[in-house]
């Protein structure tokens, strides 16, 4: 699912720690870069949490991540038929 906009999934307290490792990971090819928020998921004793991930870019005028925008595609080459 990495690549989304937004991602948001509930994973068990024994998850969480390779769940931000391969998050990391796949941030480190520098083509997605998410922010993280992480807080307990709604079940008892800390059993599990609430991973949101939310797609930012680098915008160098404000020195800061902000949320990514979809500028849609690029037009394609004209096609000219067979």
């Amino acid at each position: 699912m990495l690549g989304e906009t937004s991602l948001r999934m509930t994973v068990p307290r024994d998850a969480l720690p390779e769940v931000l490792r391969r998050v990391t990971e796949f941030m480190g090819f520098g083509i997605y870069v998410y922010a993280v928020t992480v807080r307990p998921a709604p079940t008892e004793l800390l059993k599990g949490f609430v991973v949101d991930l939310q797609r930012v870019e680098f915008d160098a005028d404000s020195n800061t991540w902000k949320p990514f925008v979809e500028r849609g595609a690029l037009p394609g080459p004209a096609s000219h038929g067979p």
